[in-house]
């Protein structure tokens, strides 16, 4: 093994950004050592039209090809590699865990199998939840009474009766391999200036101690439970002031909160390595909402990343991967996460509906080439409704669970999600994936194992033929009309 390519190694092992860190003379000898062993191609298809959802579509033999010809391709290059993925899954709110425990037992495990399970089913390894109530919760309550300051009267006990069981049943069939994350949507009504917790309001000034110290009451209540949570964002929707829960937190408000009491207070208690995730809002904002915190090193310090939703196209027009983009480039060391997104407005005869899921493959085609590291659907699992939900905003999900029959729904949502979560693992790298028209959206990650994952989407009305050339190897691909494969390099 030549010099070049131990060096290549070392950096990749430290999680070093890739090939680019090399001195410049050992770019190309290091990229020519690299190797890919892959003999064969298994070609996994989700398509419209056809009974094809997940299914294994193809074994193919790759070959040496050094020069491509001038046809529609899909380039992957294992020697540069970017982000490190975390997870991808979803929400376990109140909402999921009440549908949830209104199914047949058999059903039930069916659910936990269909996301849970990585080979029979699309193998979650990431989840959101909500710290008190939510908009996708059938009441708003807290767990403090009004007016306790001191937390003296705090208390879970809403969360054990469906929640908490349900977290500890989705974290059992992944082997205990779920990692967990809590976002507040408002702190209880006496600590905001408005006295309620709909329609936004400020965390008052006197409160932001205990409100820090209520974070840490909450990590030890579920821990107390057996549930671990790995952490936590400091505002669901900081700029929002929706008609449900909801709190507001301009940049300089977020960041003295971070710096002086939730970051210090978690520190105190013994909980440094909880991961604290600021922003968790819409991408339209992502980076100026970073670079006004980031760049006080002493708030930083306590930041593990920044959380984004997908909702900026009510305000902005169109999604905003460029702000994801530049966010990733920018502050290199930080992480960036995306942690909601839902089709709203639902409507029970659109379930099967094509561009449910497309939405979703070009959200995470995209949100993983911007250097996302991990990806959080909203609710795993709603009623034949879109709830329950308190505040009237009902929405889709992957999975719909009608409580009456008890027949479980599963739209393409699911199955769009499923070609990233069952073939992308968490420590994967993200390497270098080019289509060479818009015609096919793709992306692709290295798992620890040494297979390669590339994503290929497909979003037009004609079937696509197209080389997949990998280094030095390449075979051609068929892609079905409206489909999404995961192209899995062995």
């Amino acid at each position: 093994m030549n010099k070049q390519f131990k060096l290549y190694l070392a950096l990749v092992a430290s999680g070093a950004a890739g090939i680019n860190l090399l001195p410049a003379q050992n770019k190309k000898a290091a990229m020519a050592a690299l190797p890919v062993n892959g003999k064969e191609v298994i070609v996994y298809t989700t398509a419209q039209n056809t009974d094809y959802r997940l299914a294994k579509t193809g074994t193919l033999p790759i070959s040496a090809k050094l020069q491509p010809d001038e046809e529609l391709s899909v380039f992957v290059d294992p020697g540069y590699t970017f982000q490190t993925l975390l997870g991808i899954g979803g929400a376990l709110t109140d909402a999921s865990a009440e549908t949830f425990y209104k199914l047949p037992k058999d059903k039930q495990k069916e659910f936990l199998t269909a996301y849970f399970d990585r080979d029979k089913g699309i193998g979650y390894t990431l989840a959101r939840t909500s710290i008190q109530s939510c908009d996708f919760s059938s009441e708003t309550y807290s767990y403090v009474k009004e007016g306790d300051k001191e937390l003296k009267t705090f208390d879970i006990s809403h969360d054990k009766k469906y929640r908490i069981p349900f977290i500890k049943e989705a974290m059992a069939a992944t082997g205990g391999r779920l990692t967990l994350y809590a976002s507040p949507w408002s702190p209880p009504a006496f600590m905001k200036d408005t006295k309620v917790v709909q329609k936004g309001g400020k965390l008052l000034p006197e409160y932001r101690q205990s409100w820090a110290n209520f974070f840490v009451r909450y990590i030890n209540a579920l821990q107390k439970e057996g549930v671990p949570v790995w952490g936590l964002t400091v505002q669901n929707e900081a700029m929002s002031a929706s008609p449900w829960e909801s709190c507001q937190f301009t940049a300089e408000e977020e960041k003295d909160f971070v710096k002086y009491y939730l970051g210090p207070t978690l520190h105190k208690n013994g909980m440094g390595n909880k991961k604290v995730i600021i922003w968790d809002w819409n991408r339209d904002f992502v980076y100026q909402r970073a670079s006004a915190i980031l760049q006080d090193p002493e708030a930083a310090k306590y930041i593990w990343g920044m959380g984004f939703h997908w909702y900026e196209s009510f305000s902005t027009g169109g999604a905003r991967y460029d702000k994801v983009r530049l966010a990733y480039q920018a502050f290199p060391d930080k992480n960036l996460l995306f942690t909601e997104g839902c089709i709203e407005h639902y409507e029970a005869n659109k379930v099967h509906d094509w561009a449910l899921g497309e939405r979703y493959g070009q959200a995470m085609i995209n949100d993983f080439n911007a250097g996302t590291a991990g990806w959080t659907d909203w609710n795993v699992l709603l009623d034949e409704k879109g709830g329950p939900n308190h505040a009237g905003n009902q929405c889709f999900a992957p999975v719909h669970g009608n409580t009456q029959t008890g027949a479980l729904t599963y739209t393409n949502i699911y199955y769009y999600i499923g070609h990233f979560s069952k073939f992308i693992r968490p420590g994967a790298k993200r390497i270098a994936c080019s289509a060479t028209n818009d015609k096919l959206l793709a992306t692709a990650f290295r798992n620890t194992d040494g297979t390669i994952a590339v994503v290929v989407m497909n979003k037009t009305d004609d079937k696509k033929d197209y080389l997949l050339w990998v280094k030095d190897r390449a075979v051609k691909v068929t892609s079905e009309p409206h489909s999404i494969q995961t192209l899995v390099v062995k």
